[in-house]
């Protein structure tokens, strides 16, 4: 969208984080049948970590694909790798770490079992700890 491109009329960088975002959407959508069921359960997540790559860059009108996988699932935190594609080519790739906390005292807590096996289709490989 115009609005998301700067003076040179390529897609200003940290839109991407917002992009990734509904890809995150998307995902808990798929896995859970969408964010308010996870709220509605007494858990949240919150961003804890972030790494974007930039490639190449997307430009006004540009039809992207966005893609999410989920990378690690550990005791309290989930890291998921999305990417933005023009066409085959890959724009940009990024990590992104989310940590699981209690809806009322937002402390970190352990993700749920019904979480784990929800997101578990989406596993492509589990990093190391």
């Amino acid at each position: 969208r115009y609005s998301e491109c700067d003076v040179q009329g390529i897609v200003f960088n940290a839109h991407y984080l917002a992009y990734f975002d509904v890809s995150m959407t998307e995902l808990w959508r798929a896995a859970f049948g969408g964010y308010q069921a996870m709220l509605d359960k007494g858990v949240d997540m919150v961003l804890a970590e972030v790494q974007l790559r930039y490639m190449s860059p997307a430009r006004f009108d540009d039809e992207l694909k966005m893609g999410v996988s989920v990378t690690r699932l550990g005791t309290t935190s989930v890291i998921t790798r999305h990417h933005a594609w023009r066409g085959l080519e890959l724009l940009v790739e990024g990590t992104l770490r989310h940590v699981f906390v209690d809806l009322e005292t937002l402390q970190k807590t352990p993700i749920p079992a019904w979480a784990t096996d929800g997101l578990a289709p989406w596993v492509v490989e589990q990093e190391p700890d």
